[in-house]
């Protein structure tokens, strides 16, 4: 088909101009029909490498300029898991190719360093490194529903030369929980940690698995497996904090560290500290990943699951999951157990989180390395799932995948009218970003095509 298409206030383009940017062969077509799960697949028609943000606005004009629309789907660096990044039998968008033809640099530093302007297909760490103040990371997180983002501008705080990046176990859950939700109220006070999270170990993870890791040593992981032999714990865990210093603090972050661990309930003599330059801190999953590429284990299945926990069943949940259903299995990945405030969470945001004031979020962020690895965690999780719902824990789940609409309406609760109706305004036709399934085509009513000021 060749059109000539134009929008108001537009250049005029054709059709050929758009279709000769989709890539139709073989490796495009594979690479672009699964994404970092491994785990859902849809094939597209093509793949779109634009060289500019109204290339992808074209693109998306063609489409609903057709009797039969066809989907439209973002796709960054391909780290979702559940197939927001996959458009099956549409278009996906490359948009590392922005990138590509400017130079491989779409950062603009505003004058002041007060904000900076970044391509949507950036990794921070490819200009971290280059610059004195950092982003605090948030975004909105519309799930690729509402439009493209081609670029963003991300305001800047000061970031720090040096990181005491530290970690602290517990063999009981009562007194790691009681002091992690120490640490959270700690921030705005500035005497605690800078960064909070933590992870749970089960024990035949300590006593069988890999005798390094990206933090710990040989012998300190066999330290922390004589900690679970000798407590009789089925599970160890540990607090991960880091506290930010420059040179006009270094010689008292210390003597503060120390008055912080002085408050807190760890197993004695279990407290192990790095003394990193902060790229290197930011930078620790990026050389965890190279490690685990370098062995193979990288490009496999992810079949993660994401919970908010309320803190009034964090005990029930640990008791159930950690020392139940998880007791005696061995995972390759980590899991993920920290706090987190509720007030910090924006209710612009589309993310469905518990009524509790404070809720904790749980990763079982694991890899199938071996045959029947997927089956036997994807398994887990339904029972993970099951026993959320037959005790009524009240948990939500974090980047989710529901089979249904009627799934992601319950996910959303009170939430899916604003955005059922922020679909209708901005995508009243379902293209973009079909992969989780959230809004069918068949289900958006009207049928009537967006006006120019939809999109």
């Amino acid at each position: 088909m060749v059109a000539t298409l134009a929008r108001p206030g537009d250049d005029i383009f054709t059709a050929v101009d758009i279709v000769s940017a989709i890539h139709t062969d073989h490796d495009s077509i594979t690479r672009a029909s699964t994404d970092f799960g491994h785990i859902v697949e849809a094939i597209p028609n093509g793949v779109f490498h634009p060289t500019s943000p109204a290339d992808i606005a074209a693109l998306i004009w063609l489409s609903i300029s057709q009797s039969k629309p066809f989907t439209v789907a973002p796709r960054g660096q391909g780290h979702s898991s559940s197939g927001q990044a996959l458009a099956s039998g549409g278009i996906v968008i490359d948009m590392r190719s922005m990138g590509r033809h400017d130079h491989g640099y779409r950062v603009n530093m505003s004058p002041n360093e007060l904000w900076v302007d970044v391509g949507a297909e950036q990794l921070w760490i490819d200009y971290t490194p280059h610059l004195d103040r950092l982003p605090p990371h948030n975004a909105l997180g519309g799930l690729g529903q509402f439009g493209v983002m081609t670029r963003a501008r991300i305001a800047l705080e000061h970031a720090p030369k040096r990181v005491l990046w530290v970690r602290i176990a517990y063999s009981d859950v009562e007194s790691f929980t009681s002091d992690q939700e120490l640490l959270i109220s700690k921030r705005s006070s500035g005497s605690g940690f800078d960064y909070i999270e933590g992870q749970v170990q089960l024990n035949r993870t300590l006593t069988e698995g890999r005798r390094s890791s990206s933090f710990f040593s040989a012998s300190e992981l066999d330290q922390l497996a004589k900690l679970a032999l000798r407590t009789g714990s089925s599970t160890i865990y540990y607090t991960e904090g880091a506290m930010y210093y420059n040179d006009d603090n270094a010689s008292s972050v210390n003597q503060k560290l120390q008055r912080l661990l002085d408050e807190l309930s760890f197993a004695p003599g279990f407290t192990f500290v790095r003394d990193v330059s902060y790229v290197e801190f930011l930078d620790r999953v990026g050389r965890e990943e190279q490690k685990l590429r370098s062995a193979g284990v990288w490009d496999v299945p992810h079949p993660w699951l994401n919970l908010f926990v309320p803190r009034s069943r964090i005990l029930d949940f640990d008791a159930g999951v950690f020392k139940g259903i998880l007791k005696d299995t061995k995972p390759v990945g980590l899991i993920l157990l920290y706090p987190m405030n509720k007030d910090r969470w924006d209710d612009r945001m589309t993310t469905a989180t518990p009524d509790d004031d404070v809720f904790y979020a749980i990763g079982l962020l694991r890899s199938a390395v071996a045959a029947g690895d997927l089956e036997r965690l994807e398994r887990e999780n339904a029972a993970v799932l099951d026993f959320c719902d037959q005790e009524s824990v009240g948990c939500k789940q974090y980047l989710p995948h529901h089979a249904s609409q009627d799934g992601w309406r319950r996910h959303f609760g009170e939430k899916w009218d604003r955005i059922a109706a922020l679909k209708r305004k901005y995508d009243p036709l379902a293209i973009l970003s079909p992969g989780k399934g959230i809004f069918p085509a068949a289900a958006m009513t009207g049928g009537d095509k967006a006006d120019s000021d939809s999109l």
